[in-house]
């Protein structure tokens, strides 16, 4: 059993971070809606919501929804993206009166994009670009933050402290340009003053090299899965590297996804959607225990229970709400703009004309 008193750091921890996040959440809004203003575009999806006199009327309208009734279907997945899989398992799909079944494949973006899947939960860091070019694919919510699922981890002796002593050094990532963990190193270097692009040298080295690659030298940092590195940062082998503010893993990191027409052609059945998974990731962050050990008897997640709770309290499942999700996405879109990680426009205010359709509130 988890002590009382780490749960009592894991409840601290989340009511200061959810403080933390209003707080941001506030400040970007008050900087992008500047910024829509000089673009002269407001999101649409601001006013996406649909209302109704009263029941009869909203499930008279649902009927005329072409996938009214229909098997709806979200990406199998595990880990921090599992809360499609529990939304179902959990029943919280059927509480909104929706079928459902899970879709395995490769890829979630290729799963949205070509409809294979009408919803996910995955790495904004992964999606956001493709949405962005052309795939098919929108943003209707927040799922988790970055704390608890990437880190950046460097040799128990390394001299580096901070993300700030970066600078110039070598780092394993287990993805090229564009993919998902290079977009997350990315934007944790820039944050603190780092061209990711120039003043360090980014080395595509998969996760079970990364570590004896760094106790060779070859690199002096890699960012890698919390639940990766978990045992051997508890055993001395490896430390994680933080910001000196302590808050760069504080942003959010994985959001809800939907195929772009099915939310377009089917706004009730996309917000029931969307909804369920909400309730199933409010869920697991308010029983953290009884959702981990649900998760590991699933497969879902892999390790000791010990490990898991923790990652999983770190996470925060579903403290975003769709303003805090649309500060954070609206900033991340800027960076990527201002990186040179997207560079089919320039405009963050288009980009979330695009790309971020809220629901389930």
């Amino acid at each position: 059993m988890v002590s009382n008193r780490f749960m009592r750091s894991a409840v601290v921890c989340a009511v200061a971070f959810t403080f933390f996040v209003f707080l941001f959440s506030c400040a970007k809004k008050m900087q992008s809606g500047s910024q829509g203003s000089q673009s002269g575009s407001v999101s649409p999806a601001a006013s996406s919501v649909l209302k109704f006199a009263n029941a009869e009327e909203e499930l008279e309208t649902w009927k005329k929804e072409p996938r009214y009734n229909d098997t709806l279907r979200y990406f199998i997945s595990d880990g921090c993206t599992a809360g499609v899989v529990v939304a179902d398992k959990k029943g919280f799909y059927a509480k909104e009166g929706l079928k459902v079944e899970g879709f395995k494949g490769k890829s979630d973006v290729e799963a949205l994009g070509l409809g294979k899947a009408d919803v996910a939960i995955g790495h904004i860091s992964k999606q956001l670009v493709p949405a962005v070019n052309g795939t098919d694919l929108v943003f209707v919510g927040g799922a988790h933050r970055l704390s608890g699922c990437k880190t950046l981890v460097v040799p128990a002796n390394s001299p580096i402290k901070y993300i700030e002593d970066l600078k110039g050094k070598r780092i394993s990532c287990p993805n090229g340009r564009g993919a998902s963990d290079f977009n997350i190193t990315a934007r944790l270097l820039d944050a603190y003053g780092i061209d990711p692009l120039h003043d360090v040298e980014i080395k595509v080295i998969e996760n079970s090299a990364s570590v004896p690659a760094m106790e060779r030298g070859d690199v002096d940092c890699a960012i890698l899965g919390e639940s990766f590195v978990y045992d051997m940062v508890r055993e001395g082998r490896l430390r994680k590297v933080n910001s000196k503010d302590g808050m760069s893993t504080n942003q959010i990191c994985c959001a809800i996804t939907m195929n772009g027409t099915f939310v377009k052609e089917n706004p009730i059945t996309a917000g029931k959607m969307a909804r369920a998974i909400r309730n199933a990731l409010d869920w697991m962050r308010e029983n953290p225990e009884e959702a981990t050990d649900f998760l590991l008897k699933e497969g879902l997640n892999s390790g000791s229970r010990e490990k898991n709770i923790e990652l999983n309290a770190l996470m925060s499942f579903g403290m975003y709400s769709n303003i805090m999700t649309e500060g954070e996405l609206r900033a991340i879109a800027n960076d990527y703009v201002r990186i040179g990680l997207i560079v089919t426009e320039s405009d963050a205010g288009r980009i979330m004309d695009r790309v971020w359709r809220p629901l389930g509130e």
